[in-house]
């Protein structure tokens, strides 16, 4: 299920049950809308919100509903109300593709705007967008590193301790009351964390699948999953294959 599809009954005023955790040492909170917010720095993280993804398929050709970027603006004031945070960093694939910052309708723009008002905003550059955004507030960046830890769109299979990325859109899978639901997670092993797609289009990898490989240890690997209002934490061992 998309993040768009289990949106649908999901009522972002209502407070989260939340999940703190450590990534290297750094604590950090989970929030079920699909942000990891860092106390110790004001920092909340996004990653590959793939705004207007409708647009840029359009000019392709094909047409989708042209309502996916203002669900996931949307969603991203939520969190942004929610922790006020100083710091708003967005890992990669912040657009689908290298035109749609360029593109962006104006009041979308403007929407932008506002939230980013009075706090720092750091676009990192994804696989889909490696140019940066264009007009639009903030800095463009390929890597972060602040606080103790190193921010990427990609996780790195060279050295991941102390890395927060996105690229892979984790996901897992759980049997729950004879039924598999399978969600967007937070994938960590406590030294690296893999970031959920936060864009309401995005679809998952799941935890098993070969790309995963070689990421993290698995037998200290946890799967924070996205409910509609709060998150569920499983242990590796215990997700479905």
């Amino acid at each position: 299920m998309n993040r768009l599809g289990l949106l649908a009954h999901t009522t972002i005023t209502t407070p989260p049950a939340t999940e703190d955790i450590l990534v290297h040492g750094i604590a950090a909170v989970c929030d079920p809308l699909g942000g990891l917010y860092l106390p110790e720095t004001g920092m909340l993280i996004v990653s590959d919100l793939h705004l207007e993804k409708g647009a840029a398929f359009a000019r392709r050709g094909m047409m989708l509903p042209p309502y996916d970027t203002i669900a996931t603006l949307n969603i991203l004031a939520a969190v942004i109300a929610r922790y006020d945070p100083k710091v708003v960093v967005s890992l990669g694939d912040n657009f689908h593709d290298r035109r749609g910052s360029e593109f962006l309708p104006a009041d979308l723009r403007a929407m932008i705007a506002e939230m980013a008002r009075g706090r720092d905003w750091i676009w990192i550059n994804g696989n889909h967008d490696p140019d940066g955004t264009t007009d639009l507030p903030g800095i463009s960046t390929d890597e972060l590193v602040y606080g103790g830890l190193v921010f990427r769109h990609e996780p790195s299979l060279i050295s991941g301790r102390g890395e927060v990325a996105g690229h892979l859109h984790p996901s897992a899978t759980v049997r729950r009351r004879e039924k598999y639901v399978r969600r967007p997670c937070f994938a960590t092993d406590g030294h690296r964390l893999l970031m959920p797609a936060f864009g309401v289009l995005t679809g998952g990898l799941d935890l098993n699948h070969k790309a995963m490989q070689g990421i993290f240890a698995r037998d200290t690997l946890v799967a924070h999953l996205l409910g509609r209002d709060r998150i569920y934490s499983v242990r590796y061992g215990n997700l479905m294959g």
